[in-house]
């Protein structure tokens, strides 16, 4: 009876380990797909938009769920911590969360980041990324980094809600393809 009990206990779990991986890749952009645009509000007030770097600036936004959690704080202090190449790369970036103006400049306070954090508190940038969990239901973040390009158009997804040092590695590999110039 033990041993049945313990397969139907296993069983269900890994059903919803499952569904949660399904979910998590749900909603997602596509790679190739314009990027919508967006306007954002950052640490210090001010606003931004994807807009505003057109033709410009390939642009790194990440998402994650939390100001000063501890994996949170992995994501954006690796991203920091490539923060002088990805600028190299002609890239500018930007993490997003649902947290307010004063959460993301004591965060950034805190951790020296040189990037700006964009306070997405009604969730509008969040939802139109697809990073939003369970279709918006539950007030978390997916950890999902996008890299755009200068013409608005997806260049990476990358979804690693565990190994957050796996964003900046991906992120860099995708502006190297981005500015390598293509041999005919």
């Amino acid at each position: 009876m033990r041993k049945k009990t313990l397969f139907w206990i296993l069983g269900v779990l890994v059903f919803f380990a499952v569904v949660v991986f399904i979910e998590e890749r749900q909603g997602l952009l596509a790679i190739g797909t314009k990027a919508p645009d967006f306007t954002g509000v950052v640490s210090d007030g001010a606003t931004t938009s994807l807009s505003e770097f057109a033709g410009k600036k390939n642009v790194v936004l990440f998402f994650y769920p939390k100001d000063f959690t501890s994996g949170c704080t992995a994501q954006a202090c690796s991203i920091r911590d490539g923060y002088e190449e990805l600028s190299k790369l002609d890239a500018v970036v930007f993490g997003v969360s649902g947290d307010g103006p004063s959460s993301h400049e004591k965060f950034r306070s805190s951790y020296n980041l040189p990037f700006e954090l964009i306070a997405d508190t009604n969730r509008s940038i969040i939802k139109a990324y697809g990073a939003g969990r369970v279709g918006g239901l539950v007030k978390s973040t997916k950890r999902v980094t996008y890299v755009i390009d200068k013409e608005g158009i997806v260049r990476l997804v990358a979804h690693h809600e565990l190994n957050m040092g796996n964003h900046l590695a991906d992120v860099l590999q995708s502006l190297r393809s981005i500015n390598q110039p293509h041999l005919h």
